[in-house]
């Protein structure tokens, strides 16, 4: 148990990759082993695309913001919640369909959450690392159209894996006090916490490898919530199927 726990607190984000690639039985036994993750209601609502064709790659790397890792990954796939799947059971079964309510969008989104992250554990058991990519949703119907993906399908993130050519400091988390309460909710000591963290941060991104903007992460923060943030994907979300009724 220790050493699953130890795992898990030294996660890094992989950018640079060894060109060693991943034994094809392996792949498939992680990704077995992220189907192993709790799914609600049974749903199963996620389905993975491999993506090995570097034209397809590269497309998806430009649109990335240029990402190079999502072209120079062993292996690169993208992670997609699927209530078609779901939709084909009620044809099956000729009762009506009623996947667009929010409810179900949220049920096949934490599906695709659940799964990557287990098989992410799994993967960094064996040596591998890993990136996730949720900049695929720059633009979502470009990659939708890229991998043909039907109605009630959307992509949520893409994930690179390969052998670490890199070996990044882990980044520091909130203090657990932050993010653990009892009860109830209650932040009344949280400022102080923050505070503290703030400076711890920004000399983590002072000191890693490569130097860093020492940007805290109160101002991080406040940089992604004060700016509209992929504004296209109400409107894509609904062209799929998902109009969270």
């Amino acid at each position: 148990m220790e050493l699953i726990i130890d795992l898990l607190k030294s996660h890094t984000s992989i950018r640079k990759f060894t060109d060693q690639p991943i034994e094809e039985s392996l792949l498939f036994s992680l990704i077995e082993a992220g189907q192993g993750a709790a799914t609600s209601s049974f749903l199963q609502g996620t389905t993975v695309i491999r993506i090995q064709n570097m034209e397809t790659r590269c497309q998806i790397a430009d649109l990335c913001g240029g990402q190079k890792y999502v072209e120079n990954a062993a292996e690169f796939l993208i992670f997609c919640a699927d209530l078609k799947r779901s939709k084909n059971c009620c044809d099956k079964h000729q009762v009506e369909f009623e996947g667009d309510y929010t409810e179900q969008f949220i049920i096949a989104t934490v599906d695709v959450a659940l799964m990557a992250q287990s098989m992410v554990a799994a993967a960094e058991s064996c040596g591998i690392g890993i990136c996730y990519i949720g900049a695929i949703r720059n633009d979502p119907q470009t990659v939708t159209d890229l991998l043909n993906l039907p109605k009630h399908v959307y992509p949520v993130f893409g994930l690179c894996l390969g052998y670490p050519d890199q070996a990044p400091e882990v980044k520091p988390r909130l203090p657990l006090k932050v993010v653990l309460k009892n009860e109830v909710y209650e932040d009344s000591e949280d400022k102080a916490l923050i505070d503290d963290y703030d400076t711890k941060v920004q000399e983590y991104y002072k000191a890693r490898i490569g130097g860093g903007h020492g940007t805290p992460w109160t101002a991080q923060i406040a940089g992604l919530l004060s700016t509209k943030s992929r504004p296209h994907m109400k409107e894509f979300l609904a062209k799929q199927g998902f109009n969270f009724k």
